[in-house]
């Protein structure tokens, strides 16, 4: 089924009726990056959709997630979060920074996996805003969720009101932040008097489900590639229509989309999650070297691999429009600088 599009004026309406936090810079500067465009080749325009300015420690795309989450725990009166995921994660940093900016308890419960537990990048972050840190070999995903969900059980007999990690509420909520990230992109590509043929991020959650939904609200004719950083116990596309779907409900829009409108590429997980890519090192030295714009290694530098493979492939003609939405994830290159320096 079609529905049809809305206009940036009428998504903001509908988003305007949700819970809010203002945190993030925004909107964020969409710049063009000519010198790296040539050096991949193709004839094509690369922007990059700066959410790596987007403020709260150090920028990233949690910063627009963090507006809408603690904007829903401070409309619940909730007086702590209850947090989790990698000992490196930008999720857990911004939602920190969020907290400490409103007053509220921060508990991190942090998957170690491979990750050393030395303060160094995000983690070092989480402890400087206040943090509370507890290290856990809980696996990212279904087992962290349900010890997240178990300890805000904990907190609530105790008296507490935790807001926690819980996906079906939390992650419709954060897409709907790149809902709005998509209608910024719009209008400054408007202004400009050009549209985009496609759209890149690194995401298989709820960024995506965001940028794909946006895309399908404004009538976009272009793709929407996500990039997963990781493989999950469940299919990816239907998890991510399923939760843009919701968002879509929360904002009172009839729109819906099915798995076959989600663009999901895990192609480029390898060498799995958190390890740096031979595609993601390159993709990482060349917007440096010659824009000087910083990647990550684990999730935006992967992403960018991709783009740069699919122009080297031939699959846009020349003068095709792409956008990179750059996620941030600064901090972690500090923590693992053997990761990305070796080939530099």
């Amino acid at each position: 089924m079609s529905f049809p599009a809305l206009t940036p004026t009428q998504v903001r309406s509908s988003v305007d009726k949700l819970p809010r936090t203002r945190l993030a810079h925004l909107p964020t500067p969409l710049e063009e990056v000519p010198r790296f465009a040539a050096k991949i080749g193709g004839g094509v325009r690369v922007f990059v959709k700066r959410d790596d300015c987007t403020g709260l420690l150090l920028g990233g795309n949690k910063a627009r997630h963090n507006e809408f989450l603690i904007g829903d725990a401070v409309d619940q009166g909730c007086d702590m979060f209850v947090w989790g995921a990698g000992v490196q994660s930008n999720n857990c940093r911004q939602t920190a920074a969020g907290c400490a900016k409103l007053g509220l308890e921060c508990r991190l419960y942090l998957s170690r996996a491979h990750h050393k537990t030395e303060p160094q990048g995000n983690l070092l972050l989480d402890y400087l805003v206040g943090a509370h840190v507890d290290f856990t070999d809980a696996k990212i995903g279904p087992e962290l969720n349900a010890l997240l969900a178990a300890k805000a059980d904990e907190l609530r007999r105790a008296g507490r009101k935790p807001y926690f990690w819980n996906p079906p509420r939390v992650v419709p909520l954060s897409a709907v932040s790149y809902v709005l990230c998509v209608t910024e992109i719009a209008e400054q590509l408007t202004a400009m008097g050009l549209k985009p043929d496609a759209l890149y991020v690194s995401s298989a959650g709820a960024t995506g489900a965001g940028v794909a939904l946006g895309k399908s609200l404004l009538g976009l004719d272009c793709l929407a590639r996500l990039i997963c950083p990781m493989h999950w116990p469940w299919d990816i596309p239907t998890r991510m229509a399923d939760d843009a779907n919701a968002a879509a409900e929360r904002l009172g829009l009839p729109h819906r989309l099915t798995a076959a409108d989600i663009d999901a590429d895990e192609s480029y997980v390898a060498p799995g999650y958190g390890l740096v890519s031979p595609g993601g090192r390159e993709a990482l030295k060349l917007l440096a070297t010659n824009e000087a714009i910083l990647l990550d290694h684990v999730y935006s530098a992967k992403a960018m691999a991709a783009l740069i493979a699919d122009v080297r492939a031939g699959n846009y003609r020349p003068g095709s429009v792409l956008v990179f939405i750059h996620t941030g994830g600064i901090p972690a290159i500090f923590a693992e600088p053997n990761a990305v320096l070796p080939e530099m």
